[in-house]
């Protein structure tokens, strides 16, 4: 898919379980999830849709994939409920060059573990912390229009060691009020497409609803957008010089 100047497409995908079940989740975000980060990015711009689990094909067919230059990624407590298929329906899609951003508890999504190849776990602690971010590489596009930190008033603890790969690139750093920290933003490439774990986003707080956040959103999504270049051919090559194959 070549590169383009107009706004990239983006898929928000929800569980969409926590706020149909709890009054205390509702009240934070009456209309889901998906909605809060869906209306925040087409605040800066970007043609959004959503999907969510309990969606045919958890709202993800072919068609809707072969459309979306981002996929947006949260869930919790529903992710064996995630049919393989549509797993590897992703994960094809992410090394075609497709962008992914996994927020929060997505670090246990079938989608993110099968692309890291590790266990994704990772230490946690409900509480109400505040979190400080600190931006660790400034000059990266995910971290334009922010200050050198920022704060969210509350937040679940999320502690090392995370088990996922080395970054290509480390864009925020997490500290918590209980002491911990926790590498919360995270660059990789998969194939062609580039994926982005971002750490902050539990559902009682209203995260979302945060600048600071949104920021970070939309920018990872701008990264993460398909850049074109050539298609690699896994296949017998013939030589491009004069060999002899004898």
């Amino acid at each position: 898919m070549p590169p383009t100047s107009s706004p990239p497409t983006v898929t928000v995908w929800n569980e969409y379980r926590h706020e149909r079940d709890s009054d205390a989740v509702a009240e934070v975000y009456p209309d889901g999830i998906h909605t809060a980060i869906a209306d925040g990015l087409a605040a800066h711009g970007f043609e959004t849709r959503t999907a969510t689990l309990d969606d045919p094909a958890h709202g993800l067919s072919l068609d809707v994939l072969a459309e979306t230059d981002v996929l947006t990624w949260w869930g919790h407590r529903a992710h064996d409920e995630v049919r393989d298929d549509v797993v590897e329906r992703v994960c094809d899609r992410v090394r075609e060059g497709m962008g992914l951003v996994v927020l929060h508890s997505g670090h246990y999504s079938k989608p993110f573990k099968r692309l890291m190849g590790t266990s994704c776990a990772l230490k946690w602690r409900e509480a109400g912390e505040r979190e400080r971010l600190w931006v660790v590489e400034p000059g990266h596009p995910i971290a334009a229009g922010l200050d050198e930190l920022f704060v969210v008033p509350r937040a679940e603890m999320y502690g090392e060691r995370f088990d996922v790969p080395a970054p290509d690139e480390l864009v925020f750093c997490s500290w918590f009020e209980g002491g911990e920290v926790f590498r919360s933003g995270c660059c990789y490439t998969r194939g062609k497409g580039r994926v982005f774990y971002f750490r902050p986003g539990h559902e009682t707080y209203p995260i979302y609803y945060q600048d600071e956040i949104r920021r970070v959103l939309a920018n990872a999504v701008e990264w993460a957008r398909p850049r074109g270049g050539p298609t690699p051919r896994f296949e017998r090559s013939d030589p491009v010089e004069d060999v002899d194959l004898g």
